[in-house]
């Protein structure tokens, strides 16, 4: 019997750590894991909690150059390569970084494959969802774009159409490099404009390579949208071009940088906004690829409040065990932050509950003096008509 969630999961992942003073601080995965046991996430039926060693550099050189791969390596020996990103302010060397990186995709990969053979429904890995790393360099505090070796791997085995959408706050710009002539994958970017953020790509207009008109879809969100018009946006493109898409795998990275709370980014989006995002993509997986979810995590820099709780409720909607917003947290995890943190933790799972964003319906609501639905309109206006959709409003 196939298992409900496939957990890719080990504490060897916590050692991908550029340092005290850098926002990708490996303590929100620890903080993150150790809320989902103290729920009892980990715990439930059909979960398996898997750990997959490190990742081959055959699997690696799937989307990433030999040179650059050999270059990480070489980097986990303190020698920088700033040409390709290694030894940078974003991604500074640490040592063993190599197997750091590697571990991370051959968690995603795992959780990718176990769903596509049918081991299990859904696959999460919270560690996963380095969007920005391209093929022949690090960027973006990713050194290894496990998304992308992910997706390369269902393809590899079969897969004929992949789907990837991604919510993290900054553009999932390697995913789509990789991909951009790929007609088998569709990358759907929901994020904080390019004019205010970086990576500064990620336009409406980024359509996709000759081989994929359409193929890459791109919206591009007003800095301070509230978490009214970010579920507005994702409602307003992503059920239709999947749909259009039909794909037999869905992959979702989960990036909490979104928060109003997050340093890196001007979102003004609520923890229950991103956990009704995630419900969501639940849903539309059930849909359209008969439950086939991959979920990753990615950017996310509230180190207390914010990643643990988003990232604990997707792997509670992944094991089908959703956790209702006003759930008080366990005091043992409060009691964790307090010693390992010296913060005073959050007391319940969403303070802004459900309700207020139980449905901020696109059809019919299309006002053109709202920013957020006029950055809708634009991704519409650029991508549907590619896919044979129609981008008005009825």
């Amino acid at each position: 019997m196939a298992a409900t969630a496939h957990v890719a999961w080990a504490a060897d992942l916590l050692g991908y750590d550029f340092g005290p003073e850098h926002p990708m601080a490996p303590l929100r995965l620890h903080l993150t894991i150790e809320l989902a046991r103290a729920l009892g996430v980990l715990d439930a039926d059909g979960v398996v909690v898997a750990d997959a060693g490190i990742a081959p550099d055959s699997l690696l050189e799937t989307v990433h150059t030999p040179e650059y791969v050999a270059a990480v390596h070489a980097a986990s020996r303190g020698v920088r390569d700033v040409r390709r990103g290694l030894g940078t302010q974003d991604d500074p060397l640490f040592e063993d970084m190599h197997d750091a990186a590697a571990r991370i995709v051959a968690g995603t990969v795992a959780a990718a494959r176990a769903v596509w053979r049918g081991e299990a429904q859904h696959g999460v890995s919270v560690a996963g969802g380095m969007h920005h790393a391209m093929p022949d360099a690090a960027s973006g505090f990713c050194i290894y774009n496990d998304a992308a070796v992910a997706i390369r791997a269902l393809l590899d085995d079969g897969a004929e159409r992949v789907a990837y959408v991604d919510l993290d706050a900054h553009h999932g710009d390697g995913v789509q490099k990789v991909f951009w002539d790929e007609p088998r994958v569709l990358t759907v970017s929901v994020h904080e404009s390019p004019a205010s953020l970086f990576p500064h790509t990620g336009y409406p207009t980024e359509t996709g390579g000759p081989h994929a008109p359409g193929g890459a879809v791109n919206v591009a969100l007003p800095a301070r949208t509230r978490p009214e018009g970010w579920l507005r946006a994702i409602d307003g493109v992503v059920p239709e071009v999947l749909a259009d898409f039909r794909p037999q795998v869905l992959v979702t990275q989960h990036g909490c940088d979104a928060h109003a709370h997050d340093p890196l980014s001007s979102l003004r989006v609520s923890t229950a906004a991103l956990r009704a995002a995630a419900r969501r993509m639940h849903g539309l997986a059930h849909q359209l690829c008969d439950g086939r979810w991959v979920a990753l995590g990615g950017g996310g820099y509230s180190v207390v409040d914010v990643v643990p709780r988003v990232w604990a409720s997707v792997l509670a909607e992944a094991a089908h065990v959703p956790v209702p917003a006003h759930t008080p947290i366990p005091e043992e995890w409060r009691e964790l932050v307090r010693r390992e943190v010296g913060a005073e933790p959050p007391v319940v799972i969403h303070e802004d509950g459900d309700e207020q964003h139980a449905d901020p319906s696109w059809s019919g609501r299309y006002d053109p003096a709202d920013d957020v639905d006029r950055a809708v309109m634009a991704t519409r206006s650029a991508v549907f008509p590619l896919r044979g959709l129609h981008p008005e409003v009825y």
